[in-house]
C-alpha cells in the first residue's frame, strides 16, 4: 500500500464488515408480521439497510401514519436484540482493518445504525480498536446524503480527493458520489451486484479477500 491515493478509508458497518443483513431482513419481516403490516420480501427488506428511519418507513410501509414509526422501531429493536449477539465479522475483516491501521490510514465508519447501536456492535464484534472516527445516521442526515462523509473528512482534515467509502449498498455509493469522494462496493452484503455496478463505484468486489487485494493495488 505504498504510493497510495487515499488517506481516509470509511467503511459501512452492516453487510460490509459484519454479516448482519439476513438478521436485519428477518427482524423487519417479523416486525411487520407482529404489527399486521405488509411483510416485505427479502429484497425489499435488504434495500432499506443503511437508510434513515423516515426513508425506510416510507419505502417499506407507504401510507403508515408517522405516529406509528416509534412502534415499528421498538418492535424491530426487540427482535434485533434477541439475535444480535450472534452477528460476526466477515472472515478477514479484522485482518484487513489491522493492515490498514499498520499502514497509517485513518479508518472510519459511516453507518445507518444509531450511535447506541453502533457502540454496542463495536463492543460485541471486537473491532472497536481499529477505528479512529465514526458517524451514525442519528447524528445528522442519513445516506445517501453526504453529511456523514463530510463530517468525517472535516474531523480529520482529509480532502475529498483522498477519501474512499466502502459499502454494500447503493446508498453507500450514492453518499460517496454526493460528497465527491470515491467508492468501492462489496457484493456480499445487502444489495445485488448488478445494482451496485450500475451505481458506478470504482470497483465492485465479491469478498473481503478481494477487497484487501484491491486496496493493496489501488489504496
Amino acid at each position: 500500500m505504498t504510493d497510495r491515493q487515499f488517506d481516509l478509508i470509511v467503511f459501512d458497518w452492516d453487510g460490509t464488515l459484519v454479516d448482519s443483513t439476513a438478521l436485519i431482513a428477518r427482524c423487519l419481516q417479523d416486525t411487520a408480521r407482529d404489527l399486521s403490516l405488509p411483510i416485505p420480501n427479502d429484497q425489499q427488506a435488504r434495500y432499506i439497510i443503511g437508510l434513515g428511519l423516515l426513508d425506510s418507513m416510507k419505502y417499506l410501509f407507504p401510507g403508515l401514519e408517522a405516529e406509528r414509526y416509534s412502534e415499528v422501531t421498538a418492535r424491530y429493536s426487540y427482535h434485533f436484540l434477541a439475535g444480535h449477539e450472534n452477528v460476526q465479522p466477515f472472515n478477514g475483516a479484522a485482518d484487513l482493518l489491522a493492515t490498514l491501521n499498520d499502514a497509517g490510514y485513518v479508518v472510519g465508519i459511516a453507518t445507518g445504525k444509531s450511535r447506541r447501536g453502533l457502540e454496542r456492535a463495536l463492543e460485541l464484534s471486537g473491532l472497536a480498536r481499529f477505528f479512529h472516527i465514526t458517524r451514525c445516521a442519528d447524528e445528522g442526515f442519513p445516506k445517501p446524503h453526504p453529511d456523514m462523509l463530510h463530517f468525517l473528512m472535516d474531523s480529520v482534515a482529509t480532502p475529498v480527493t483522498r477519501t474512499l467509502m466502502i459499502g454494500d449498498t447503493t446508498h453507500d455509493v450514492g453518499m460517496a458520489h454526493n460528497a465527491g469522494a470515491s467508492a468501492v462496493a462489496v457484493s456480499y452484503g445487502a444489495h445485488d451486484k448488478a445494482d451496485l455496478i450500475q451505481a458506478t463505484p470504482l470497483a465492485c468486489v465479491d469478498s473481503v479477500a478481494e477487497l484487501a487485494a484491491w486496496l493493496r493495488a489501488n489504496g
